[in-house]
């Protein structure tokens, strides 16, 4: 079994729902009434996505990097 760690954005909607969203796997994400549930629910899809594509002979993107960029407007 292998690990993968892979950077998740969560961000609440005009309707208080989180949105939970795995940049790298295109088409991944959740959402959920709490940002826990949020969190538990895209650690599920992430999981769900990965087999997926291990199935169907598919590589795994590698994020190459993440950060904050600050812009003045």
């Amino acid at each position: 079994m292998q690990n993968y760690q892979l950077t998740v954005i969560i961000e609440r909607d005009e309707d208080g729902r989180f949105l939970a969203i795995c940049p790298a796997l295109q088409g991944c994400y959740t959402e959920g009434e709490s940002e826990a549930e949020a969190r538990d629910l895209i650690a599920d899809a992430i999981r769900l996505h990965i087999e997926s594509r291990l199935e169907r002979g598919e590589p795994i993107p590698a994020e190459v990097s993440t950060e904050k960029v600050t812009v003045s407007v």
